[in-house]
């Protein structure tokens, strides 16, 4: 088994491409050991190597957060032994179907908006479902819609771009202004977790 790693623009951040799916539908995004444990055996495992402090799930990648008082060099062999031996195991990478959907209700959080925004909201969720997740995925992350309110939309960053250093150049000049381009109504994007 052969899994490839790129660098990310989070220079906390690796993303393995194990040439295999990892997630069927949606995304996983794990940020404590207990809760990455319960409910996937990757990346309960991929928690147990020192140093290890995020862990996400895209369609076809994993990515990983370090601490700053590691590096690389020596995280690495030992994060590709732990994925190569799940996928070689055959073992699924999530406990099961409902342990899926709780990582990504957990991670997705509630929506609010406005009932009398609802067209706005449904244009801004197929920009960044069609323009912009693509596009960050490839950086190994992801971003999703949490609300919209009084001109501004609020989105969730997962993955790589958690805490990506350029993550407030990705909103404030990327996503902001297509949307902006798109949507007249929305004046600002920002963060929240």
């Amino acid at each position: 088994m052969f899994i490839q790693t790129e660098a990310t623009p989070n220079p906390a951040t690796l993303k393995f491409l194990p040439g295999k799916v990892v997630l069927e539908e949606g995304t996983a995004d794990f940020r404590d050991a207990d809760s990455a444990t319960a409910a996937s055996a990757l990346a309960g495992r991929l928690f147990g190597v020192p140093g290890v402090v995020g862990v996400f799930f895209g369609y076809d990648f994993v990515t990983v957060t370090k601490s700053d008082e590691h590096d690389w060099q020596h995280l690495k062999p030992a994060i590709l032994g732990t994925i190569m031996e799940h996928f070689m195991s055959g073992q699924p990478v999530m406990a099961s179907l409902n342990a899926a959907a709780e990582g990504r209700a957990a991670s997705a959080g509630e929506e609010f908006y406005e009932k009398e925004d609802e067209e706005i909201v449904l244009t801004i969720k197929e920009l960044l479902d069609t323009r912009v997740r693509p596009a960050v995925a490839q950086d190994g992350g992801d971003i999703t819609f949490r609300g919209y309110e009084n001109g501004t939309v609020f989105l969730h960053m997962k993955g790589a771009c958690a805490g990506c250093p350029s993550s407030t150049a990705t909103l404030k000049h990327g996503i902001q202004n297509l949307l902006r381009h798109f949507v007249p109504e929305v004046q600002q994007v920002e963060q929240i977790s």
